[in-house]
């Protein structure tokens, strides 16, 4: 869903999520998620590694970005667009490279 029109209050199925369509909402019941509510406390790395060894393919970086989007929406913060989390990702993954 567009974040611009995702009301906390409203939120019951994947695609009520910010950023979550039907493509989306079917990664996430490979892995297991079903409900919004099971995104809290969820790691968006970890989640996108899931992913990537589920389906046997690396995807694109861009899905990290909107398992950030998302796991940062159900722990309270605003919804935003995926976009918005591009630049962390990069710093996130920059650091842990030179680590």
């Amino acid at each position: 869903m567009n974040p611009s029109k995702v009301k906390r209050s409203t939120v019951k199925i994947l695609t009520d999520l910010p950023n979550i369509g039907k493509s989306f909402a079917n990664d996430l019941r490979l892995l297991g998620i079903c409900e919004p509510k099971q995104l809290i406390g969820i790691c968006p790395y970890e989640l996108y590694k899931r992913l990537c060894e589920k389906t046997g393919a690396k995807q694109d970086p861009c899905v990290l970005d909107v398992f950030i989007s998302i796991t940062r929406f159900m722990n309270g913060e605003e919804p935003l667009p995926w976009w918005k989390f591009t630049e962390e990702r990069k710093r996130t993954l920059r650091k842990s490279q030179s680590n």
